[in-house]
């Protein structure tokens, strides 16, 4: 079954509830009856398995294998039988690496894939997945799905999984339903049923079908004056035990009114790379400078050298994970923190914040608790944060995750914009709808590149 919703409908929460994962102990309210192979769901949580939204919430040990294992050891498998399955379910997902893999050297895709793995050797009868290939590159999304399919059709096994994206799933799926804002079902039946004769509805409810790209933003005939702000000379960039780089001796200009995109396999370096252009890690070798118009005076040009309170006002930078960002307790408060603490006065540190509210589809959230929000959400809010200070340059690490039709599309909107009025813009990203909308320039990154 595949679960569709606009962005905030529910989807992530009743996953939760199916994998047994909530009570009446958190607080909230509930009514009505859930039933998970016919038993109160607390009860069934040994034959249901959740991969999260965010797959380094549920990695708990160091290495790649251990993680795996846990679940295994905790239910009480026998030793001779725990590595096997390890091996096992590394290899369905296609593991790129051993089991002694360090799990604070993966990338997001890869902790995505690490996090499949240890569901897989629990052997669930319901296995719940929340958008799984978001973070994944398009080899290891077609891997994922080829290796479900192939669990489907060795076992009776039960899959629901929350994706935005539906046109690659239809072939695993024989059934979608369609969650209403505000509660409800909106339509239930065969991908035929839900997806002929209900375009106007699908797309009112902001739900992605699957002859739908997202919508190519209108970009000037005359493009604005180009600038350089961000020169990176020379980079390398090797993780602790990797036997190669990522990168070597990489040259990158970033101009005002282009739009850059890093692509390239889970593992390539774009998130380091998008950091080392932010001035978030010091380079191995070779450096990153601004031009003489972007730097601060007292800090010079070396940009890892800056000051946060320099950094905030001239790159705003979105994390992959929206939480490594979050600050406070109010959706309001963090939109306004940055100007706030660049020292724009109140009523424009206000202004600001609520226009951005408004741009992204936040103002139903306004008093909410960031980490209380959909992953489309945090996402929508980690990107408000970064724009609210004004940066000349934006670096975003997938921009567009969790998101909707109608927030990709304005989410798209919203970065022409900035370059088109002079900004700079860089995005990492395996969107490739996304980088067919908006990319001036693309560089693509491999292994040792």
């Amino acid at each position: 079954m595949l679960l569709l919703g606009a962005s905030g409908s529910g989807k992530s929460t009743l996953l939760t509830h199916l994998a047994g994962l909530t009570d009446d102990r958190g607080g909230g309210e509930a009514e009505g009856e859930l039933r998970v192979l016919g038993q109160p769901p607390q009860v069934s949580r040994a034959r249901t398995a959740l991969v999260l939204q965010d797959p380094e919430s549920q990695i708990v040990m160091a290495r790649a294998g251990d993680d795996v294992a846990f679940g295994l050891e905790n239910r009480g498998v026998p030793t001779d039988e725990i590595w096997p399955a390890v091996r096992g379910a590394l290899d369905a997902v296609g593991w790129p690496y051993g089991p002694n893999r360090p799990t604070d050297q993966l990338s997001g895709g890869e902790q995505q894939r690490l996090a499949l793995a240890g569901i897989l050797a629990l052997d669930p009868d319901l296995l719940l997945l929340d958008e799984p290939t978001a973070s994944l590159d398009p080899d290891g999304a077609a891997l994922l799905r080829a290796t479900l399919e192939r669990i489907l059709a060795e076992r009776p096994l039960t899959l629901v999984v929350v994706e935005h994206r539906v046109a690659e799933w239809l072939p695993l799926v024989t059934r979608i339903v369609v969650m209403a804002e505000g509660g409800g079902i909106l339509l239930d039946g065969t991908p035929a049923d839900v997806f002929v004769g209900h375009d106007e509805a699908l797309a009112r409810h902001g739900i992605w079908t699957p002859d739908h790209a997202g919508r190519r933003p209108a970009r000037p005939v005359v493009p604005p004056a180009v600038e350089s702000v961000i020169v990176a000379e020379q980079l390398t960039a090797q993780p602790p035990l990797a036997d190669r780089p990522v990168f070597a001796r990489l040259d990158l200009t970033i101009r005002t009114g282009e739009i850059t995109a890093l692509v390239g396999p889970n593992g390539s370096g774009k998130s380091t790379l998008a950091r080392l252009l932010g001035g978030l890690l010091r380079p191995q070798s070779g450096e990153v400078t601004a031009s003489e118009a972007m730097a601060p005076g007292h800090a010079g040009s070396v940009i890892w050298r800056w000051p946060a309170r320099a950094l905030v006002t001239r790159i705003g930078f979105v994390f992959q994970d929206p939480e490594h960002q979050f600050l406070t307790g109010r959706v309001a408060d963090e939109l306004a923190l940055g100007p706030r603490r660049a020292g724009v006065a109140e009523p424009e540190a206000v202004k600001r914040a609520s226009e951005l509210a408004e741009r992204l589809r936040l103002g139903g959230v306004w008093d909410a608790n960031p980490f209380t929000l959909s992953g489309g959400e945090k996402r929508r809010l980690s990107v408000a944060t970064a724009l609210a200070t004004a940066p000349r340059a934006v670096i975003l690490d997938e921009p567009t995750f969790g998101q909707d039709r109608r927030t990709w599309d304005e989410m798209v909107s919203l970065l022409a914009g900035l370059a088109d009025s002079g900004r700079a813009v860089v995005m990492a990203t395996h969107d490739r709808p996304l980088v067919e909308a908006l990319a001036d320039r693309t560089l693509r990154l491999g292994a040792g590149t």
